[in-house]
């Protein structure tokens, strides 16, 4: 096969190739998938091993499709926002009246930011690393999951919880299915 996507299929893996050439066909062009059906056959895979991964893209793809149906609307996520604002704002006056009978954080501003960003941080990560839910989403009945609708690892709650940061995050879940805290994490929230 001499076609401008030979090459570029003789690089991707055997899970790759069954993948293109079954439920990702639609995605590619056809001289694509010809190239990736060519050179699966070049590589004389025994059809067992074939059929092992067909069935692990078709258990990954229904496991997408159920994490999709769980997506909460955005109205819901807007909910856990506000209610997760409203406590963390609770929680910041009284640790910094607190801070502030111990030491005078008024003389520096920059300290005080410095501090508000790491208690921020703190709540979402203390929350959701020990219940996959902040207090917004113990209310809206939601969680946080990985891609693989697993209990996501303290790195990437620590990650997506540095991601919030981001300007404008707080709002991204209203124009897109996750927010960006959310799939720069590869973490995505579910009804619970």
């Amino acid at each position: 096969m001499n076609n401008s996507f030979a090459e570029v299929m003789s690089k991707k893996t055997n899970h790759e190739l069954v993948k293109i050439v079954t439920v990702d066909k639609d995605k590619y062009q056809p001289l694509a998938v010809e190239a990736a059906e060519f050179e699966l056959s070049n590589r004389n895979i025994d059809p067992e091993k074939l059929n092992i991964i067909q069935k692990e893209i078709d258990i990954r793809v229904e496991k997408t499709t159920e994490l999709n149906n769980l997506t909460p609307s955005s109205s819901l996520r807007f909910a856990n926002f506000l209610i997760d604002t409203v406590f963390f704002g609770i929680i910041s006056q009284i640790f910094f009246i607190i801070i502030g009978s111990i030491i005078n954080i008024e003389e520096s501003l920059f300290f005080s930011y410095v501090l508000l960003i790491l208690l921020y941080v703190s709540y979402y990560t203390f929350f959701e690393s020990n219940w996959q839910k902040t207090i917004g989403k113990f209310i809206t009945k939601t969680k946080v999951v990985n891609f693989d609708g697993e209990t996501p690892s303290l790195t990437e709650i620590i990650f997506r919880s540095f991601c919030r940061l981001i300007p404008f995050d707080r709002i991204s879940f209203l124009f897109t299915k996750n927010g960006f805290h959310d799939s720069i994490s590869k973490t995505k929230v579910i009804k619970d």
